[in-house]
Parts: C-alpha cells; structure tokens; sequence
C-alpha cells in the first residue's frame, strides 16, 4: 500500500518519540525534527510508508550518533515479554482451541511498537486479545493451508515481539509437525525491529531456520530482499507476516498464500482493511 497523507504527520511524530528516546537535548532534537519535516515535503506517494521511513530513520540514527536508536528499549521489551511465556504457555496447552489460542499469541505480541499511532498496555493487551475475536478471521482457511503445507516462512516484525514468535512457532509445530518454520528477521537496526542479533540472543535458532532478509526497511520489501530470502520468498508454502509494517510493504500480495497476522493500530492500515484501531486480524491472501 502506498503512504498516505496521514502517515506524513505520523511519521514526524516518530521522530519526536525517537528523540525521546535517546533523551536528546534541544538542539538535537531540532535537528532530527526539521530533517524529518524537511525530507517529508519531497515524499514518493508512490512508495509504501515504511520505505519512505527507512533512510529518514538511518539519517536519524547518523544525527544521533548511534546504530541502533531504540537498543534499550528493545532490551526492555524482550525483557518484559519473556515474563509473560510461562502463563502464555498455559494458556495454549489449557485451551479448548489451542490453534487459535496460539494465532492470539502471535498476534498479542503486535502491540510491541514503538512506531505506532497509538500505544497499547501489554497486560491489558494480553488479557483482552485471548477474549476478542479476530476483526478479520481467516483461521480456518489458515488452518487447512497448514495442514497442505511442508515449508513455512514466518516473517517477524519488533524486537519483544519475537519472543512471542518463537513460542508460536513451537506451539504450531507440535499441531503440524511435518512443516519446516524458517524465521525471517530485518538486515538492519530499524525503529525497534527484530534483527538477528535479538534473534539469536533469544534462541530463535534452536526452535526453527533463522534467515536475515537482508531488507532495511521495518516491512519485508521484496526487491530490496537478498537473493536467498526472496527464492524462499518465491517458493514458500505459506508465508506468516506479521505485523503492519510488513502488511503496508505486501499489500497487494506478491504471491497467494500470505497470511498477515497483526492488530491494527494505525488509521490508514484501518481504512486498508476497513477496520478499527485496536482490531485484530488474520488474513489470508
């Protein structure tokens, strides 16, 4: 999907959050801002909004003097978390659905973002997403692909949120053991999502494949994506991505058989699927 005017605004207000974040004075964080606002007027309505983010967070991160803008706060998040995986667990292995009780895991995760339009409380996230149903529920279909399915692309999403992913991956292959998972994290530090260091750090790799895509950008963009990640790309039985910022860069889908598991958090992702702020969804393309 391509960046609408709205994103404009909501984009500068990211890099006021940024600022604090890295709790820069008033002379860097009037830089970054006028950057921002600055490099905003120029805006390619024909690009998605987190290919148009993408350099402005690099320069950002250069004006700041750091790799990794939100590194603490992504230490944080999977602290915070990895607290919540034993009564996640329980859940899922107490359900009467554990199939949708770990699509709501997944999902549950989703409200760890640090670029969203609006903020969610993790615990209130979590003891009402396990009560909600999906906006857009697609379960079913999902479910009979899987069981169609031997290989598995599960691309992730923010650093916290992972933590989330690999409990859902393990839960899926004790439902569907003869799948090969491949997790797929971003070639670079980019707001708060997941790269392979937080990846590896939290073990991803004795749970499934771990792929670096190889991609900049806080959504999978194919044409940016390494050979290696886009042939897996190509040749997937399914495709799990998560959140909006993957949804925005594969809308429309590349390909069939792509579900987006995300809560819906941004006016322009909710008018994209006609939904509301707080929804959550499971779709598949």
């Amino acid at each position: 999907m391509t960046i609408q005017n709205e994103c404009l605004g909501c984009i500068t207000a990211q890099s006021k959050r940024v600022c604090e974040a890295i709790h820069a004075d008033a002379a860097l964080t009037e830089r970054i801002v006028q950057y921002v606002e600055t490099s905003l007027q120029n805006a390619d309505f024909t690009l998605s909004p987190p290919v148009i983010a993408a350099p402005l967070y690099e320069q950002m991160a250069v004006l700041a003097g750091t790799n990794d803008l939100y590194e603490h706060q992504k230490q944080h998040a999977t602290q915070q978390a990895n607290s919540y995986i034993p009564f996640l667990q329980e859940t899922i292995e107490q359900s009467d659905h554990p199939f949708t009780a770990t699509l709501k895991t997944a999902v549950v995760g989703n409200v760890i973002d640090l670029a969203a339009e609006v903020s969610f409380d993790l615990h209130e996230a979590i003891n009402s997403v396990f009560t909600t149903p999906f906006a857009h529920d697609d379960s079913a279909q999902l479910s009979d692909t899987l069981k169609r399915s031997k290989t598995v692309l599960y691309i992730g999403d923010n650093a916290g949120e992972h933590i989330f992913d690999a409990l859902t991956i393990q839960s899926l292959q004790k439902l569907y053991p003869n799948i090969e998972f491949t997790y797929m994290v971003r070639g670079n530090p980019i707001i708060n999502d997941v790269t392979m260091q937080e990846a590896l750090d939290a073990k991803i790799d004795s749970v499934c494949t771990l792929m670096d895509s190889g991609v900049p950008t806080p959504g999978f963009v194919y044409e940016l994506a390494s050979p290696k990640a886009q042939e897996l790309f190509d040749t997937a039985d399914l495709i799990i991505a998560k959140g909006m910022g993957n949804y925005e860069c594969m809308t429309p889908p590349k390909r069939q058989n792509i579900c987006f598991l995300l809560k819906v958090k941004c006016s322009v992702v909710a008018a994209s699927l006609g939904r509301e702020i707080g929804d959550i969804v499971c779709k598949l393309d």
